[in-house]
């Protein structure tokens, strides 16, 4: 309980908790804080890492979902260009693919690498292999030019991962 302003040991409340967080504070560490929001955040970007898997991968063994969440935690991307806040840098080569799906007429199965490590490993090489090769040429933003570099950096570190399996 505080009355005007003071606190129950007699200290003003405003400048005792100050004083106290920098007393507690040594030069050269990190805070309580920072380090609970960096985990924080490596957190959520695993949840999206899965999120996107499960976008293209649902029908995939555990093994080419653990290739994809450990090329994703390596490259720091994934291959649908869904960022760590769950908002899409770009329209990744493997949403191009599962839209061309939903563009034929398939409604239920968005399964992109299917349910082997040899589906997985096709899937990879053709978005690879699109996002190498457009069929026409879009001026893109630099964001866009990065995310894209990130997504092929990706593909390459999944497919390396897959071929290993």
């Amino acid at each position: 309980m505080s009355v005007n302003g003071i606190g129950t040991a007699g200290y003003p409340l405003t400048g005792y908790t100050a004083r106290k967080t920098g007393r507690s504070a040594e030069p050269g560490t990190v805070g309580f804080m920072e380090t609970v929001e960096e985990k924080a955040a490596q957190g959520k970007a695993g949840d999206q890492d899965e999120k996107a898997f499960e976008m293209v991968g649902r029908g995939a063994p555990q093994e080419v979902k653990d290739a994809w969440m450990d090329a994703a935690k390596e490259v720091n991307a994934n291959g649908m260009g869904i960022r760590g806040n769950g908002m899409m840098s770009h329209i990744s080569q493997m949403m191009v693919q599962r839209l061309n799906k939903q563009l034929k007429g398939e409604t239920e199965n968005f399964d992109i690498l299917g349910s082997t490590v040899e589906s997985a490993i096709q899937a990879t090489k053709k978005a690879l292999y699109d996002l190498e090769h457009p069929v026409v040429y879009t001026p893109r933003s630099i964001e866009v030019q990065q995310a894209r570099i990130k997504e092929g950096e990706f593909y390459r570190a999944f497919l390396e991962k897959l071929e290993q399996l």
